[in-house]
C-alpha cells in the first residue's frame, strides 16, 4: 500500500471519528431538550449508549438482540451486552401500540436492516402524531457490521 493511500485512509478514519463525535453530541443535546416524562423508544438500542441521557424520560430500549459479535479479524467488532434491553423483537414488527411514543431514537440501525423501509414504517406507527424522531445512519463502512448491500440506500 502506498504512503499516499495510507494517508488517505488515516484522514478518512479521523474525519469519520470527528463526524461521529459531532453526531453523538447533537443526539445528546436533542435528548436533553425533550420534556420530562416523555416516552421515548430507543429502537435498535444495542448497548443503550444513550440511556444515561434519558433519565428525565420514560425510556424503552428495543433491539433484535441477536448480534453475536462476530469479528472480521481487524478488531472492529466485539460481543455486545444487550441484557438490559426492555423489548427484544424485530424492528419491523414491534409489540407496541400505535401512537405510543412521544419520540423515537434510531441511530446507526437502519443500515443493518434488510427491510429498512418497513422498519421506518413501523417506527412511524408507534410514534404519536407530531412526535419527534432522530434517524441517522453511519456514513462509514468501518462502523457497519452487516454486508455492504444494505448501505446503498443511505448514500
Amino acid at each position: 500500500m502506498s504512503i499516499k493511500h495510507k494517508i488517505a485512509e488515516y484522514i478518512d478514519f479521523y474525519a469519520g471519528a470527528r463526524i461521529e463525535n459531532e453526531r453523538h453530541q447533537w443526539v445528546i443535546q436533542q435528548l436533553k431538550a425533550l420534556p420530562e416524562s416523555s416516552k421515548i423508544l430507543d429502537a435498535g438500542a444495542g448497548e443503550m449508549r444513550y440511556k444515561p441521557y434519558c433519565k428525565h424520560l420514560s425510556y424503552t430500549a428495543q433491539d433484535f438482540g441477536e448480534y453475536n459479535g462476530t469479528d472480521d479479524g481487524h478488531g472492529f467488532h466485539k460481543k455486545w451486552d444487550t441484557s438490559g434491553i426492555d423489548v427484544k423483537c424485530d424492528i419491523c414488527d414491534m409489540p407496541f401500540q400505535e401512537n405510543e411514543f412521544d419520540a423515537v431514537l434510531c441511530t446507526e440501525v437502519l443500515e443493518h436492516v434488510p427491510q429498512a423501509e418497513q422498519a421506518v414504517a413501523e417506527l412511524i406507527r408507534v410514534l404519536k402524531p407530531g412526535g419527534g424522531t432522530d434517524y441517522n445512519s453511519s456514513l462509514y463502512v468501518i462502523h457497519a457490521f452487516q454486508p455492504l448491500s444494505f448501505l446503498y440506500r443511505f448514500q
